[in-house]
């Protein structure tokens, strides 16, 4: 998959004359990136744009970009990486993602599932036969697509989850082997309702579906998402936990609300939701590679890498339970009337139909992502702050552009 440029970020200095074969490699290279993606002077900079609705919003930082056919449309950033400063936001910069997360763990399970290591009906009692004995029975019935469905019957996220999370983090070993521990804890316990009934948007979930997946890909989720999503569609500015270096601003901060007003929280463990947790939603990476994992994800198998069939691609799109407004109302797919494979499914006031979607926070970054299929068409949108009206502003913003790039509403 060809990185998709940036209009008007790139700084030219000539530093020594072209030899003819670098001169040639030059002129191939960028006949092949204007043949595959257009013309760089069609992409638009939203940087006014942006900055003038972080600005009106009260955000320190915001980013959107669209892209359209495999196409970078256009691209743009505004405000400071630090409430109080002046460090100005870049393409480049890296804003977390938050649960958006989740459709990535469920691509690695469909990529398991194509190789055979699992199967959408896999269960607990299969993955893990070592803890059947003492698995509750309801537990030992869940399966694979359960848990990336949130129809699993394990509770929306409550306080026994949050205990469970002080205690994961004093148990020996890796992450994965605390996920391990995790499962341990949690199959023996009855479920909160029957497996497949109903939607309970659970972060426990999609943790116990990371473990399932590490179990069978015989290494961590962190080793697995990078080679098999990161690198080979090359978002190379992803990563997980905090998106700022510690000690450092490298990136815009999340930030805080304390005593009503805005605190920038350093890299560090309280930047960000623990580590354990991961593939329900810790990754982070710079707007132009999350509108990339749009575009890849809108082309439904039309763009290289191919990672797995497109039917497959299909599949980790296509609802698998209805929601009520009230089971929705404080997760990140606030509003969506289905859920599929770690992807929302909702019309929005400016779509003709129902698209992908999903929000990602960890209360102190929002990122949003719509991937309409039909159009072949994705729009993200990213801010460091999660405050209350986050969401009135970044989707407005989203109706804006797909007005101007995708198309109209009927």
């Amino acid at each position: 998959m060809q990185q998709l440029p940036v209009h008007g970020q790139t700084t030219w200095r000539r530093t020594s004359p072209l030899t003819p074969p670098a001169a040639l490699r030059a002129l191939l290279t960028g006949l092949c990136l204007l043949a595959s993606l257009g013309s760089a002077q069609a992409q638009d900079s939203l940087d006014a744009m942006v900055s003038a609705e972080a600005k009106e919003a009260g955000f320190p930082a915001l980013a959107a970009a669209v892209v359209s056919k495999g196409t970078l449309m256009a691209v743009g950033t505004g405000g400071t990486r630090r409430v109080g400063t002046t460090i100005p936001v870049t393409h480049q910069d890296r804003f977390h993602i938050g649960s958006d997360t989740k459709a990535m763990t469920s691509l690695l399970a469909a990529m398991m599932v194509e190789a055979g290591k699992l199967r959408w009906d896999s269960t607990f009692e299969q993955v893990f036969p070592e803890l059947a004995a003492g698995m509750d029975a309801g537990v030992k019935r869940v399966t694979l697509t359960q848990l990336l469905s949130h129809t699993s019957g394990l509770p929306s996220d409550n306080a026994d989850f949050d205990a469970l999370l002080a205690k994961v983090v004093f148990q020996p070993g890796n992450l994965n082997d605390q996920r391990y521990w995790m499962v341990q804890q949690t199959v023996t316990k009855p479920l909160a309702r029957e497996p497949g009934a109903s939607f309970a948007y659970s972060n426990l979930g999609y943790t116990l579906a990371g473990a399932m997946i590490e179990r069978v890909g015989e290494k961590s989720w962190e080793e697995l998402i990078f080679d098999r999503v990161f690198t080979p569609l090359k978002l190379t500015s992803a990563g997980i936990g905090p998106q700022a270096t510690l000690g450092r601003i490298d990136a815009p901060l999340g930030h805080a609300v304390v005593d009503g007003k805005l605190k920038a929280m350093i890299g560090g463990p309280e930047a960000d939701n623990p580590l354990v947790i991961s593939p329900a939603g810790t990754a982070h990476m710079s707007v132009l590679d999350f509108v990339q994992w749009g575009s890849w994800m809108a082309g439904q198998g039309k763009r290289a890498p191919f990672l797995v069939k497109p039917e497959t691609m299909k599949k980790l799109v296509t609802p698998v339970v209805s929601m009520s407004a009230a089971s929705t109302a404080s997760t990140t797919v606030s509003g969506a009337a289905q859920y599929a494979l770690g992807w929302g499914s909702t019309q929005m006031a400016w779509t003709p139909y129902p698209v992908a979607f999903h929000g990602g926070s960890n209360n102190m970054n929002k990122a949003y992502i719509w991937v309409d299929t039909e159009r072949d068409a994705a729009i993200v949108v990213m801010a460091n702050v999660a405050t209350p009206n986050t969401d009135d502003v970044m989707q407005k913003l989203a109706g804006k552009l797909y007005a101007r790039y995708v198309g109209p509403a009927k």
